[in-house]
C-alpha cells in the first residue's frame, strides 16, 4: 500500500488503499463515496481517478464510530 502523490507531494489514498486500511471490500469504500459519507478528489483523464485525502479518509473514520 503505497499513497500515490500529486504534484503537491501530499499522499493520497486509493479506494484499494482504504478498503485495506478499514479491512473491507472495495465495494464497501465505493458505496461509501456514492453516498456522500467519504470525500473524494477525481483525477486524470474526465475525472476517472478516484483518490482520497487521509484527512478524508480520517473523518469518515470519526463519523463511523459505531
Amino acid at each position: 500500500m503505497t499513497p500515490k502523490k500529486t504534484d503537491k507531494t501530499r499522499p493520497l489514498l486509493t479506494v484499494k488503499d482504504v478498503a485495506e486500511l478499514d479491512n473491507c471490500s472495495e465495494k464497501t469504500v465505493r458505496r461509501a463515496i456514492a453516498t456522500g459519507l467519504l470525500a473524494v478528489t477525481r483525477v486524470g483523464p474526465g475525472g476517472r481517478l478516484i483518490r482520497i485525502d487521509p484527512a478524508a479518509h480520517a473523518a469518515y473514520r470519526r463519523a463511523q464510530i459505531w
